[in-house]
C-alpha cells in the first residue's frame, strides 16, 4: 500500500513538469468581406442539386480583384466556371460584385416541386433528359427554368417548368 501511495505521489509531482509552455503570439489582421450574398439569396435554391449549389457557391466566393488579369481600368470581367454537370458564366463589376450570370446544368436531380408537377400532369411519362437554366441579373433577380424531355413509349414531348412546378 505504501508503494502505491509513493508511486502516485511521484507521478503527481512529475506530470506538471512535462506541461507545455504556452507562447503568446499576435496574429496578423484578417479582412472579412461579404460574399455576393444577393446572388446567393436569389440563385441558391434550398432544394437544388448538390452540383448546382457547389458551383454557385464557388462563383459567389470568387474574388475577381485578386485574379492575375484584374486591372482597375476595366468595368466588367467575365469569368467562366465549369464542372462535368454544368457551367456558369458570371460577369463581375470592378469591385468584385456579381452583375449577372448565365447557368446551365444537364441531367441533374429535379426538385420535389418539379417532380410532383410532372407526375400530376403526365402520370405515365418518364423524364429522359433535363436541362436546368438560371439567368441572374442584379436588377431582376434569378429566373430558374427546367427544360424536360418526357417519353411515353414512342411518344416524345418537351416541356418547360419553373423551379416552383409551374408549367410555362
Amino acid at each position: 500500500m505504501k508503494k502505491i501511495i509513493l508511486g502516485l505521489l511521484a507521478l503527481g509531482l512529475t506530470i506538471p513538469a512535462y506541461t507545455q509552455v504556452v507562447k503568446v503570439e499576435e496574429l496578423s489582421e484578417v479582412v472579412v468581406r461579404p460574399m455576393n450574398y444577393k446572388y446567393l439569396n436569389a440563385a441558391d435554391s434550398k432544394v437544388a442539386a448538390i452540383p448546382v449549389k457547389m458551383l454557385e457557391r464557388k462563383v459567389a466566393a470568387y474574388d475577381v480583384t485578386e485574379a492575375d488579369f484584374y486591372q482597375d481600368d476595366f468595368d466588367f470581367y467575365t469569368v467562366s466556371f465549369f464542372i462535368p454537370d454544368g457551367k456558369i458564366v458570371a460577369v463581375y463589376d470592378g469591385t468584385g460584385q456579381i452583375v449577372r450570370t448565365i447557368e446551365k446544368f444537364e441531367n441533374i436531380a429535379l426538385t420535389d416541386a418539379v417532380k410532383n408537377a410532372v407526375l400530376d400532369r403526365f402520370p405515365n411519362w418518364t423524364v429522359t433528359k433535363d436541362v436546368y437554366r438560371v439567368t441572374y441579373s442584379d436588377n431582376k433577380g434569378a429566373n430558374k427554368i427546367y427544360k424536360l424531355i418526357l417519353v411515353n413509349g414512342d411518344k416524345k414531348m418537351r416541356v418547360k417548368v419553373n423551379d416552383e412546378g409551374t408549367f410555362l
